[in-house]
């Protein structure tokens, strides 16, 4: 979506603030012995109360008003009250939602109590790798110099990155172009990031996978070498400058 007037603008902030406070609220919900299915249908509860709609249910029939993804798992994982949150679980929440027309997107990782599996520099590294690579974006910066970004950074930390997810174009629809806005250099794309333009942003940090591989479910995806994966997210508009962080109030950096 490119921001053509103010309407658009306060459109998206409002969606935006939406899925941000969702997030963060589910954040501070989320607690050892709950269900995965408990914490989506607080999300839900939360959406609701902001007159949004889930962008995965209502866009691929997802089965949870939000995805909720634990240790080795990627993203997309689907809630379920069979699934209950353990002491240091690695814990991944991403909110993504329409109203009014407007569509948002942002999601994060951290660990529930205490950092058991010693997850806490994968976390870091992956929050920072993010604020580093929505500061870097211009109009007319390359994307696939910002994917070299993010694969370098992870690298000197002593991590991987997911090859074959990454950010997406958004505002009208849940995804949009620019799409595949990956975490690695493709040296054959010479897409440049338009001013205006309504982007999300995904980091996918991991100890050991480089490749997303889809479960029986048809939703869920794991790492292929396994290990712990984490995604940080945010729903920017790209500007001549810093870009606007629409999500920012979801704390995701505090």
């Amino acid at each position: 979506m490119i921001i053509a007037n103010e309407t658009d603008l306060a459109g998206m902030k409002k969606v935006s603030d939406a899925v941000a406070l969702t997030l963060k609220e589910m954040r501070e919900y989320a607690c050892v012995g709950m269900s995965t299915k408990e914490l989506d249908n607080y999300g839900g509860g939360l959406l609701d109360k902001f007159g949004a709609k889930s962008a995965p249910f209502s866009t691929y029939q997802f089965p949870g008003y939000t995805c909720i993804s634990l240790n080795n798992e990627v993203c997309h994982g689907i809630p379920s009250a069979d699934r209950i949150i353990q002491e240091g679980d690695l814990l991944n929440i991403d909110v993504s939602a329409e109203l009014e027309g407007f569509w948002s997107d942002n999601g994060g990782s951290f660990i529930i109590g205490q950092d058991i599996h010693q997850q806490t520099k994968l976390i870091e590294t992956s929050r920072e790798i993010l604020k580093k690579a929505i500061n870097a974006i211009r109009g007319g910066f390359k994307i696939n110099e910002l994917g070299w970004l993010i694969e370098s950074e992870a690298k000197k930390q002593g991590f991987k990155v997911i090859k074959n997810l990454g950010g997406h174009g958004i505002g009208r629809a849940l995804h949009e172009r620019p799409d595949a806005i990956l975490n690695h250099q493709d040296r054959l794309d010479q897409r440049r990031f338009r001013k205006n333009t309504v982007v999300a942003i995904e980091t996918f940090i991991t100890t050991d996978s480089t490749w997303a591989v889809e479960l029986p479910d048809g939703f869920t995806l794991v790492g292929d070498k396994g290990g712990f994966s984490v995604q940080h997210e945010h729903t920017i508009v790209v500007t001549d400058g810093l870009p606007i962080i629409l999500t920012e109030q979801n704390g995701i950096w505090d």
